[in-house]
């Protein structure tokens, strides 16, 4: 009826809870997917929901999401400016097979991802591809990095806004004027925005 074949396998969570309260209509804690996609986008949805073993309660709250969106963010900063089109390492895929063929034990196999990243920032950007690639068995990991990064729909202030203070504070720094650089900073910090300097230039990134 809808174009492709149904799923193999169907797999219940375990009850979802509210600030560690059972989620009901009657507590009026009660809502639905789409009201939280209102918030937070599918893939910070999906990575919390994945962090969780299926078995278990999956306990809801707007902490446990914004963590889910800062771990997904650790994982696409690893990616960044990394080539993705190498080999796979066969450690790494192995653990992480293990960790699926071991009851579906996907907080397991969330490990494997967070110390491909590890290695991935300790210089063996080799590992790019399988990360990514892994991290797409999950459905994570699906946008560009400098995109996610940058947090197009994230924040109060626009990309134009961005990039005029990273300019004052640039000029600020050309007239040795350190303290203005550096409150430039701190408001940028205060907005949830990183910047850092490199030999090509400032590079900014959401938090």
């Amino acid at each position: 009826a809808c174009g492709h074949p149904h799923v193999n396998y169907w797999i219940h969570n375990g009850f979802v809870q509210i600030d560690n309260e059972k989620m009901s209509k009657s507590l009026g804690n009660f809502f639905t997917v789409r009201d939280v996609l209102k918030k937070y986008d599918g893939e910070t949805l999906r990575a919390f929901i994945l962090s969780s073993h299926y078995r278990g309660p999956l306990n809801y709250s707007d902490a446990a999401l914004d963590e889910a969106k800062k771990a997904l963010t650790r994982l696409y900063s690893a990616l960044d400016k990394a080539p993705t089109d190498g080999t796979m390492d066969a450690d790494a895929v192995a653990a992480f097979d293990e960790a699926m063929n071991d009851d579906f034990n996907t907080p397991k196999a969330f490990a494997v991802l967070f110390d491909l990243a590890r290695r991935l920032n300790s210089g063996e950007t080799a590992l790019a591809a399988t990360l990514k690639t892994l991290g797409g068995r999950l459905g994570l990991l699906q946008q560009n990095p400098a995109t996610w990064l940058k947090g197009e729909n994230s924040g109060s202030l626009s990309e134009a806004d961005i990039l005029a203070r990273i300019h004052a504070r640039a000029e600020a720094k050309a007239a040795k004027d350190y303290a203005r650089a550096d409150a430039i900073r701190a408001e940028l910090a205060a907005q949830g925005i990183i910047i850092k300097d490199t030999a090509g230039g400032v590079e900014w990134r959401y938090e």
